[in-house]
């Protein structure tokens, strides 16, 4: 029986307001630098995966002090040549509530899932920002009570002690937990091996291998009922 549903964050439940790339642009052209969107990109997803490396090599252990640096970094090499205070900008843009936006079926589907008398709360890789984004997105309110964030725990999904800290937070056993993530290693595979029921939100049918996944987080109040089905 699942008793508590739990969710990623970016991704999942926030994405940012026109897009990470085009943020990172403007705040660059801001401070003299002539960068288009197409060049963040591929820029970000490499740094990004190499300090996926660094702190898997390192446990997944993390803090505050730990995600400053890395998103520091990350700026750094997506923005090459950018100013400390690029980086200020856009690390105090991402704590603001108006700079995410929720799907339009993230507030029902919240709703629905607390009417079945579940448990409810947010488990994402991220820093205190994410407490001053939820408090302001009235979407969340459901998800509000219990929020997880790595950098106060000292893991980063797909750690197991992440996973042991949505256990104690669910009150219940892994086994009774619906864990809903858009990525396929820290989410679905790290919830999996926690013994939880992994969903993965696959919005765009990039992973048909994953048995049992969602297009949308309406889906997810289906799978609560009837978690032992896959859904394609």
């Amino acid at each position: 029986m699942i008793r508590a549903a739990y969710f990623d964050a970016v991704g999942t439940v926030i994405h940012p307001v026109r897009g990470a790339p085009a943020l990172y642009a403007e705040a660059a052209r801001r401070y003299g630098l002539s960068v288009e969107p197409a060049d963040v990109l591929p820029r970000f997803v490499e740094a990004y995966r190499s300090h996926e490396a660094i702190d898997a090599a390192n446990g997944w252990r993390t803090d505050e002090a730990r995600e400053i640096e890395r998103w520091r970094a990350i700026v750094a090499h997506a923005l090459p040549g950018s100013p400390e205070e690029c980086f200020r900008d856009l690390y105090g843009h991402f704590a603001t509530p108006a700079a995410w936006e929720c799907p339009p079926d993230a507030a029902p589907t919240f709703d629905r899932l607390h009417a079945l008398g579940l448990t409810l709360g947010l488990a994402s890789n991220y820093d205190a920002r994410l407490l001053s984004v939820v408090a302001g997105r009235p979407e969340l309110a459901r998800l509000a009570g219990r929020v997880l964030v790595s950098a106060a725990l000292g893991v980063r999904k797909p750690g197991a002690k992440f996973f042991d800290a949505v256990v104690a937070s669910a009150g219940c056993a892994a086994g009774d937990i619906l864990f809903v993530g858009d990525d396929v290693d820290n989410d679905y595979a790290g919830a999996m091996a926690a013994g939880m029921v992994a969903v993965l939100l696959d919005p765009h049918g990039r992973h048909p291998e994953v048995p049992r996944r969602v297009r949308s987080l309406g889906e997810v109040v289906g799978l609560a009922t009837t978690p032992g089905e896959p859904t394609e």
